[in-house]
């Protein structure tokens, strides 16, 4: 009698292969869906930035003017030294931006650290001002920006001349003493053209502790005596000092750090500024996207860096989690991608608002 056997089972050799078999799809379909997913980040940021852009426009509509980068000057408390932080661009825009009942709460009367919008306005997170690829927190306040204003290129050629920008007579914004070209700024003022001119880009938040670590991108800005035989001044037109600023900057070892405290004020607080803390809510065009931020200390053959002369404030860099590069909203209200390899002379036109730079089209 011939008794027909059926095989049980399946060899350590077989299992080997099915497990081999699915590894290989995962490795290969991973970064495809990671891919997908920043790509859907990348777009609800560039949806995040137009709003803003049309928030801006209404608001330009409304009151002639681009609003300013700080929206009013409260009166000093506790001493002549405790200055109220002032309330920021972001907050004009809050009608703008479908936040209607939040602006209804604010008291332009006093800053954002005060007991009237500390609570209402501060503590408010706006999820239109945070970028979905931020994989931090915020630093200090649970309400950071990750939308930061451009106040202009290097200090060089013209200190605040970016499109958001102190009003004249704001004694706090003012560092840059007569050199600097303040407020208001409207759409008549942006000669440049709007859509050759940005207007807000993005910042990685800082860290919340201070014990200095170092991220890749600008998170965190880093210590540099600037090797340079004259004092940096504003508004002197003086491309070659530039690039020098720009090139030692970009060379500076990611270890040479700032002193503590500095790096936690990247987007710390949507609501309030002032101009020793313009990492809350400013950015400039000095250094390329993504590329390190700068402190300057010390001095060099005697000479101390001017740092109320916008040497600190032009290198507040822009950066993000995008692969690549960063979102830029400009002043027409359109949004394009700048590559982290954008020349640097371009980047600097994009900054400006009515140097008279000619920019291609094919240059971002």
């Amino acid at each position: 009698m011939n008794i027909s056997s059926r095989r049980q089972g399946f060899t350590l050799i077989e299992l080997l292969v099915v497990i081999a078999i699915i590894a290989v799809l995962i490795a290969l379909l991973l970064p495809a869906v990671q891919a997908a997913r920043e790509a859907a980040r990348r777009a609800q940021c560039t949806n995040n930035m137009k709003q803003l852009g049309l928030a801006v426009h209404t608001y330009a509509s409304l009151n002639n003017c681009f609003p300013q980068l700080m929206t009013n000057i409260p009166k000093p408390i506790a001493s002549p030294v405790a200055v109220q932080r002032p309330l920021s661009w972001a907050v004009s825009l809050l009608p703008g931006m479908e936040q209607q009942p939040l602006f209804n709460a604010v008291n332009f009367s006093f800053g954002a650290d005060e007991p009237y919008n500390y609570v209402t306005v501060t503590y408010s997170k706006v999820s239109s001002l945070i970028c979905p690829s931020e994989d931090l927190q915020g630093p200090l306040i649970p309400s950071w920006s990750n939308y930061a204003g451009n106040i202009g290129g290097p200090s060089t050629f013209l200190a605040y001349g970016g499109p958001i920008v102190v009003m004249a007579n704001d004694n706090y914004g003012n560092p840059g003493g007569t050199n600097n070209v303040t407020g208001p700024v409207g759409i008549h003022s942006v000669t440049d053209g709007l859509s050759n001119t940005g207007m807000f880009s993005e910042k990685l938040v800082g860290l919340s502790n201070t014990t200095q670590q170092v991220i890749a991108g600008s998170r965190n800005a880093r210590r540099v005596t600037f090797q340079l035989k004259s004092p940096i001044t504003s508004n002197n037109g003086n491309g070659a000092q530039a690039l020098a600023v720009y090139n030692e900057c970009k060379n500076v070892p990611q270890s040479n750090l700032p002193p503590a405290g500095n790096n936690q004020y990247n987007g710390m607080l949507w609501s309030g500024a002032r101009w020793n803390t313009l990492r809350f809510i400013a950015y400039t065009h000095g250094m390329t996207p993504n590329g390190p931020g700068c402190q300057p200390v010390g001095t060099t053959d005697g000479i101390v860096n001017p740092y109320y002369a916008g040497v600190f404030n032009s290198w507040i860099t822009a950066a993000s989690n995008h692969s690549g590069g960063v979102n830029l909203g400009l002043c027409d209200g359109s949004v394009k991608f700048i590559k982290d390899t954008i020349n640097v002379q371009t980047w600097w036109a994009l900054g400006s608002r009515n140097q008279g730079e000619v920019i291609s089209a094919d240059a971002y």
